[in-house]
């Protein structure tokens, strides 16, 4: 088959056929109007959340989602979650908690290995979903809203357990770059089995990020900067140009050595909590940074206010 061949049975069921060289600008947005936000990764316990709070105030950024427990929200007791969703939601921050049963944690061998590792971190069994899942429920249990997902076949069982009525309406599901997505294909799969955002690869092209908008309408998470274990990019200067094809986008900043695999992975239980609140308050200053260059170049761009009303706050 020709590539112009492909391309026409791409557009026959319903994406486009190459990537969006022409960077048309979005004209979807955040509820609020907002064209962009900003996210924080390795928000692991509340005194880390305490910097981050102490940080925002002190530079007037907003802050609106925390992606928090990256080691494991089984690591954490009910008072220290019950703190964090109460600080959370005082500041009205959005948590995506991560739960702690995943394939990593596992007995499984296969995803350590190098080619092993390629076949992606989805769930590895029944009894780990029934684990995951639990993990979930005892988050909502203790008020929050919002869930990291890495795997296709669990966000389905989440979406029909809260069309059953087994999950909350107002929770929400954040798909994971960890679940290797970077099409408009993929995008488009993972809203039709309703996940309310989700993280593309990191490392994609401003026409290959144009191309998915064009074909969805949730939001977009884009790592604008990404640990050496990814790659180690920063992409604060693309920023004004992210906004305008992606909108509405969220702005991951997430640097450092390695994430939460490996040697040198941050969001580890013995990782030193000083250390973490520590660079959540350089991370604060990166989104002040991105903000200010996103500003300076494409004005006409939006930044959320702090809480706008369509975040997944949680409900202590």
């Amino acid at each position: 088959m020709s590539l112009g061949r492909a391309e026409e049975a791409l557009e026959s069921v319903g994406l486009a056929g190459r990537d969006a060289y022409d960077l048309p600008t979005s004209e979807k947005r955040f509820p609020d109007g907002a064209w962009y936000r900003m996210e924080i990764s390795g928000i692991e316990r509340p005194n880390v959340l305490e910097a981050l709070v102490d940080e925002r105030n002190k530079r007037g950024v907003p802050v609106h989602r925390l992606i928090s427990t990256v080691m494991g929200a089984t690591l954490l007791d009910k008072k220290e979650l019950k703190d964090f969703a109460q600080l959370a939601a005082e500041e009205e921050m959005e948590v995506i908690l991560t739960p702690g049963p995943r394939r990593a944690w596992d007995t499984g061998a296969q995803l350590s290995n190098s080619e092993g590792a390629l076949s992606g971190i989805r769930a590895r069994g029944t009894d780990q979903l029934r684990a995951i899942v639990a993990d979930i429920m005892r988050g909502i249990d203790l008020g929050f809203r919002g869930f990291l997902v890495t795997d296709e076949g669990l966000l389905r069982v989440l979406t029909r357990m809260q069309e059953n009525g087994d999950i909350p309406e107002d929770v929400v599901f954040k798909v994971s770059i960890y679940a290797g997505h970077g099409s408009s294909a993929g995008g488009t799969l993972l809203e039709d089995i309703n996940a309310d955002t989700f993280n593309p690869l990191g490392d994609l092209t401003l026409p290959q990020f144009s191309s998915i908008r064009k074909e969805i309408d949730i939001p977009v998470d884009i790592h604008i900067m990404l640990a050496e274990s990814y790659g180690g990019f920063v992409r604060f200067y693309e920023g004004p140009e992210l906004t305008r094809v992606t909108a509405p986008c969220y702005f991951k900043i997430e640097p450092g050595p390695a994430l939460a695999a490996g040697p040198n992975a941050m969001y580890k239980p013995w990782t030193d909590p000083e250390f973490l609140a520590d660079f959540a308050r350089e991370k604060v200053k990166y989104a002040q940074i991105i903000h200010e260059i996103i500003q300076d170049q494409f004005p006409k761009a939006t930044l959320s206010k702090q809480g706008p009303e369509d975040l997944a706050i949680p409900k202590p």
